[in-house]
């Protein structure tokens, strides 16, 4: 008797366990269950605890509710241009309503699929492949309003849609390939012909600013050495006009520089008339009225506008002399061939400078050759 009386407060107690059991559920964050009372909808248990009519209320479905991710498998995809491409697609939704989700749809994330794919070959087939390829963001949006329309009714919020990656065909790849590889390679070229159009420019300029540099550098020393030479010659002219030279040292100085006249690649032939001597005392008598109305002793201080004056004088009077010198050694060279004739010319005597000069003792003048 005992031992039915244990057996019958055994299978009490549990039935009471298995009642609160069902009675009590908990639902864990983010998760929402559905509840149907003798088969149908009764109510939606929200996270946290909850109680339920035991063997009268029963859980559906369990639905989360976090937003979900789902990658689709690649999809075959003919563009505008009857090309077909292979087009992978990324799903992003979140369950707003879990009773719409379980009763209006039996599989909701099939229908999301389905309905990307077909939404997806409609707005891929109206574009080519080049815009397909460079619209993605468009496509983007397109599906995800087409979808977020379609999917509302159902409790399923789309937030967003992604295309992965779109593959063209093999031969399509290849040709892209070697487009972009001539594109690469043009401007490549192209940077090239800059870099050198730049490197020849700059080039250029440097040789300009090294040109007009070397140009500045050329005159500079130009002027400094025309100034050393004027400065040269006024140091020589006056320390002439201090020494007061006399008509015979500037004669001995003009036989002197006879030489370095006749010094020349084109000179064969250098003739020395007597007709010279007269040339010469010409010249003396020039210089020396020269140097009489300068005195015949040095001066002390010279005044530099007299002496550029008196150099101007005395070049004039020389340059005038010179052309006397060379009329009369041209009449004497015409003189000498019409005695000599065509045979050849006779040698010139030799003139000493004392002859030139003239002996001071018995005051002898040269005779003509």
């Amino acid at each position: 008797m005992d031992l039915v009386f244990a057996v019958l407060f055994g299978a009490l107690a549990l039935i009471v366990v298995i009642t609160l059991v069902r009675a009590v559920r908990i639902v864990p964050q983010q998760r929402q269950d559905v509840v149907e009372r003798l088969g149908k909808y009764k109510r939606t248990l929200q996270p946290g605890l909850n109680l339920l009519v035991p063997f009268i209320d029963a859980v559906r479905t369990k639905v989360d509710m976090r937003e979900q991710v789902v990658s689709f498998p690649p999809q075959p995809v003919i563009t505008s241009d009857n090309l077909v491409v292979s087009i992978d697609t990324v799903l992003y939704f979140k369950v707003n309503d879990s009773a719409k989700a379980t009763y209006e749809i039996s599989n909701f994330l099939q229908a999301i699929e389905q309905l990307t794919v077909t939404t997806l070959r409609n707005v891929i087939g109206s574009l080519d492949l080049e815009r397909a390829l460079t619209s993605r963001d468009d496509i983007n949006r397109h599906l995800s309003g087409v979808l977020d329309e379609t999917t509302g009714r159902w409790g399923i919020k789309v937030t967003r849609v992604e295309i992965k990656a779109i593959e063209p065909p093999p031969s399509i790849r290849d040709s892209m390939e070697k487009q972009m590889r001539a594109e690469r390679d043009r401007r490549a070229a192209i940077l090239t012909a800059e870099g050198h159009k730049q490197s020849q420019i700059l080039a250029a300029e440097g040789e300009k600013q090294a040109s007009v540099l070397r140009a500045d550098g050329d005159r500079q020393a130009r002027i400094l050495q025309a100034e050393g030479q004027a400065k040269a010659i006024r140091t020589v002219f006056d320390a002439i006009h201090q020494a007061n030279p006399s008509q015979k040292v500037l004669a001995y100085q003009y036989l002197q520089a006879l030489p370095q006249i006749a010094n020349g690649q084109a000179n064969k032939v250098w003739i020395v008339p007597a007709e010279m001597t007269k040339a010469l005392e010409g010249l003396g008598g020039a210089l020396g009225g020269l140097a009489r109305a300068a005195g015949d002793e040095p001066s002390a201080s010279v005044d530099s506008g007299a002496v550029e004056r008196e150099a101007a004088e005395a070049a004039e009077a020389a340059a005038a002399a010179a052309a006397d010198v060379n009329n009369e050694v041209r009449a004497a060279e015409a003189q000498v061939n019409s005695r000599s004739g065509p045979q050849g010319l006779p040698a010139p005597e030799p003139v000493s400078p004392a002859s030139l000069l003239g002996d001071p003792a018995t005051d002898r003048r040269p005779e003509q050759a």
